[in-house]
């Protein structure tokens, strides 16, 4: 039977001032786990920290942008220090979206969005990872258990399969399929699990930030509803995380029932 408690795990979560990370850090503190909380906004890192203290919860902040190397350094130095161990619970949340086709969307938001949503989630991949697997040195092996560890990236479903409205930022949560699929190959016999979640529509400040028009997501999501929320996909956090040490629910896509396409 699986546990559902996260008691004695240490998290890190990124893009947690609002929507789906937002959900996650809530889910995970109310399961056990101490977290990180990192966003750009500290003033809501901030408010969710002492909300979750009030229903006792242990939570830190790292304030800063989830893509700049420092900032990662210290979002994982933070779960060391501030709750005695590494990290065994990654979440690379933290990401962007835009509105439009390789074809029409703004050329001068594609920068920003390649950095945050590959090279941030490359360089935080591989600085969990690199740290998960020195912690496993000795105990992970044929017949060995281990504690589970555990680095989850929010991906997305038009990564896969790629759509007109959305193609370059589909192509962004392509290239970060791959990367996940290359880490969890790499690190899966040092006893790190890697696993991705492929969301469909969910409801959040996603849309508005990436430009699309409210009519046409109005209309989207009366016409799928209802559409995820973001304590959905926490949800398929917390049971990705829950799992034995030995068992790897390493890729899951999410949609609202009624969403055909994409």
């Amino acid at each position: 039977m699986t546990k559902l408690d996260l008691s004695g795990r240490v998290a890190v979560v990124t893009g947690a001032s609002a929507g789906i990370g937002e959900a996650i850090a809530r889910s995970l503190s109310l399961a056990g786990a101490a977290v990180v909380l990192n966003a750009r906004r500290k003033e809501k890192l901030d408010e969710l920290a002492a909300e979750l203290a009030v229903c006792g919860g242990m939570a830190t902040v790292v304030a800063g942008d989830a893509a700049d190397s420092a900032t990662i350094t210290a979002m994982l130095e933070s779960a060391r220090t501030n709750f005695g161990k590494e990290a065994d619970l990654v979440v690379i949340n933290a990401g962007r979206g835009l509105n439009g086709s390789v074809m029409s969307s703004n050329i001068g938001e594609w920068e920003e969005m390649i950095r945050t949503n590959v090279l941030g989630a490359a360089l935080l991949l591989r600085d969990a990872g690199h740290r998960m697997a020195k912690a496993s040195e000795g105990k992970s092996g044929p017949g060995v258990l281990v504690s589970p560890r555990d680095i989850i990236v929010l991906g997305s479903v038009v990564g896969r399969h790629v759509s007109p409205f959305s193609s370059m930022y589909g192509g962004t949560k392509f290239a970060v399929h791959g990367m996940v699929e290359g880490v969890r190959r790499e690190l899966a016999g040092k006893g790190v699990r890697v696993s991705l979640i492929e969301p469909g529509f969910v409801v959040s400040e996603f849309q508005g930030v990436a430009g699309y028009d409210p009519k046409w997501v109005a209309d989207i999501f009366e016409k799928i509803g209802p559409p995820l929320t973001p304590e959905d996909v926490a949800r398929m956090v917390w049971f990705i995380a829950s799992q034995p040490a030995g068992v790897h629910v390493s890729d899951v896509m999410i949609r609202p029932t009624r969403q055909e396409y994409p």
